[in-house]
Order: C-alpha cells, then structure tokens, then sequence
C-alpha cells in the first residue's frame, strides 16, 4: 500500500508544481526537487532490507564479500546517477544530466575493472591449454 502513498504525494507534489510554475519557475522547481528527495527517503528503509538479504545470501553462498560490495556500489552508483540527472533534467539542464550520467557510467567501468579480470582469469583457467 505504501506505492498508494507515494503516487498520491507526488501527484499533489506536481498540481502544485503545475499551478505555482508559471508564477514562480523556481519555487515549482524546488517542490519538484523536495519531493524527490522525499520519496526517495521513503524507500531507503526497504533498500536497507533488500541490500540486508543480499548480504546474508553472499555470506551463505561463501562469497568474497570484496565482491559483493563492489556490485553494491555500482548499483548506488547508478541509481543516484540516474537521480541525479532526473533532477538536473526537470531543471531543463539536458546538457548537465548527460555528464552526470557519464561520470555514473565511467565510475562504474572503473569499479568494474577488478571484477571484470577475474572473471577472465578465471575462463583462461578452465579452458585447455
């Protein structure tokens, strides 16, 4: 029932950002940006409980928890990457959200890298010589 909560917040969150934009540009902006930030601390609870299960599979299977970290900051990368240029975009600022999510999708690639060469160490061990 909480996705009822959060639509109707963010559809009250946009009649006013409707009716206060063409008064105040920046006000109607400021609403859209609260009530993202809002929403998105709505789900932090459920993101902690999810991430929790993760970790304690990982730690079941006997998994390198290094790993298991690293996906886990690739994945936050990308979601406020992506939050990040949403807002930025809603500001009208095309230009600015691409770079954001650049920055996302290289940071990313870098994190990767280490996981990546295992992987492939890990094919050129199996394959025959």
């Amino acid at each position: 029932m909480e996705i009822i909560q959060v639509v109707g917040f963010a559809l009250i969150a946009t009649v006013l950002i409707l009716v206060i934009k063409e008064q105040k540009p920046m006000f109607a902006f400021l609403i859209a940006t609260v009530a993202g930030i809002v929403i998105f601390l709505l789900l932090i609870g459920k993101i902690g409980s999810v991430v929790g299960v993760l970790e304690r599979l990982a730690r079941s299977s006997g998994m390198d928890m290094i790993y298991f970290k690293t996906v886990l900051k690739i994945i936050g990368i990308a979601y406020i990457a992506e939050f990040g240029a949403q807002i930025v975009r809603d500001a009208g600022q095309d230009g600015i959200a691409s770079k954001i999510e650049l920055t996302g999708k290289v940071l990313i690639m870098v994190l990767a890298i280490p996981i990546i060469s295992i992987i492939i160490d890990t094919i050129l061990k199996l394959m025959p010589a």
